[in-house]
């Protein structure tokens, strides 16, 4: 999810809800206590430089359990954010920490914030040396995959 798409979210809403991966939800007395941009600059397995931008907010929650973030101060914290930091429409990265922090994405269901899982990958492919996965073949002429000619499978 990118930052507009947020915003455009946000005054839709009448409270705000994140909900993690296993479907837990982050509890509702959570503070967000930094948005900001995060810019990663590296080389890849294959030698490419590579930048990469992402807009960061901090999910974290203490003991002050009645406290409840509004969907607007949300809004304009990002606003602040895009004017004083100068921050772009950029992808958004979510930090929350259970045990250790975490980094996820951001979803919209039409209700609430989903945080999805995000992986990592080899951005180089082509240079790598990683055996390509084997793709196991039906046998031809089996009882449940024969095709005959005219018989339309085909």
């Amino acid at each position: 999810m990118k930052l507009s798409e947020i915003k455009a979210q946000l005054p839709r809403l009448k409270q705000l809800k994140f909900e993690l991966p296993d479907g837990t939800s982050v509890p509702k007395h959570f503070h967000v206590t930094e948005v900001g941009i995060i810019t990663k600059h590296f080389i890849d397995c294959g030698g490419k430089e590579r930048l990469e931008k992402v807009a960061n907010f901090q999910l974290w929650d203490a003991d002050d359990y009645d406290h409840r973030l509004e969907p607007t101060k949300l809004l304009n914290i990002i606003k602040l954010s895009e004017r004083v930091l100068g921050m772009e429409d950029l992808e958004i990265e979510v930090e929350y920490q259970a045990d250790t922090i975490g980094k996820y994405g951001l979803a919209f269901d039409g209700e609430h914030f989903q945080l999805t899982a995000k992986q990592t990958d080899c951005l180089a492919k082509d240079k790598c040396e990683v055996p390509k996965p084997k793709i196991q073949l039906v046998q031809v002429g089996s009882s449940n995959t024969s095709c005959t000619p005219g018989g339309g499978c085909c």
